[in-house]
């Protein structure tokens, strides 16, 4: 039985900005630049495809890593010239994709204090910015990142991860000041770190230790490093998943068990096996 090749996704150029995280503008200067490969031609539309998403992610990944748009002209031209960075050049893409198929969101000023109910907290909303929770896309009568033309006082701003918001609006529902959201998110960013160095050390010593030597990385062991990126994704977050779970249930077991003391005896023995 022949199996029949699934087609490859297609973007317009409002797609493919939103898709790679980032905006029309920066996709239109990147094809001026001769980072990004033009687009295919269909009537009068320009229609892209995955591997315009995953350059514009690499250029993404590099940017945040300090390089100049130059220098990553620079890095394209030799990958495009065979000069042997087409597998160090794809294993960065890798790394520095998203982690997350999480798509990021938009919100208007009204919107944002909807979704607090209605509470206009400006230290709030200036944390949320520096912490990268909220990103400020446009001013009054300016021009939105993707290209929309917005007026009459109108702020927006860009949402890297919905389900984050979501997160502190629910915690707000629930009673939680927001510059106690504000704090807890940033000790748990901490601790979130220090989680993401050790799983990335033990990777680098269990895991990638096999293609590093002494010699440049081969576009072979490039690629096979790639994969493995792919693999230990999932694996992460299952880990840290079930050990949450874990470590949650314990926690809020030993909170009960010391906050409340009028429990029945049969009650606490049963919260004490539970320990």
């Amino acid at each position: 039985m022949s199996t029949v090749p699934r087609p490859r996704p297609e973007y317009l150029i409002d797609d493919l900005a939103q898709a790679a995280g980032t905006t029309v503008r920066n996709v239109r200067a990147y094809q001026d630049r001769g980072l990004l490969p033009r687009a295919d031609r269909r009537g009068r539309a320009n229609v892209y495809d995955d591997t315009h998403l995953e350059r514009l992610r690499l250029i993404a990944g590099l940017l945040d890593r300090g390089h100049t748009l130059a220098g990553i002209k620079e890095l394209l031209d030799a990958w495009e010239n065979g000069r042997g960075l087409g597998g160090v050049l794809g294993l960065v893409a890798e790394v520095t994709a998203p982690w997350s198929d999480e798509k990021p969101g938009h919100l208007g000023h009204a919107e944002l204090l909807a979704l607090f109910g209605g509470v206009e907290d400006p230290a709030a909303i200036e944390a949320a910015l520096r912490l990268g929770v909220l990103e400020l896309e446009t001013v009054a009568g300016g021009e939105a990142a993707n290209g929309e033309v917005v007026g009459g006082g109108a702020v927006r701003y860009r949402v890297p991860s919905p389900a984050l918001l979501d997160v502190a609006a629910r915690l707000h529902e629930l009673g939680v000041p927001l510059a106690a959201v504000i704090d807890h998110l940033e000790e748990l960013r901490h601790d979130i770190g220090h989680l993401a160095r050790r799983f990335v050390e033990f990777s680098a010593v269990q895991v990638f230790a096999r293609y590093v030597g002494p010699t440049p990385l081969s576009d072979d062991d490039a690629a096979r490093a790639a994969e493995a990126v792919r693999r230990l994704r999932p694996l992460a977050q299952a880990a840290v998943d079930a050990e949450l779970a874990r470590a949650m249930r314990r926690e809020a077991t030993l909170l009960l068990e010391a906050s409340v003391t009028s429990l029945p005896e049969p009650l606490r023995e049963a919260l004490a096996g539970e320990l």
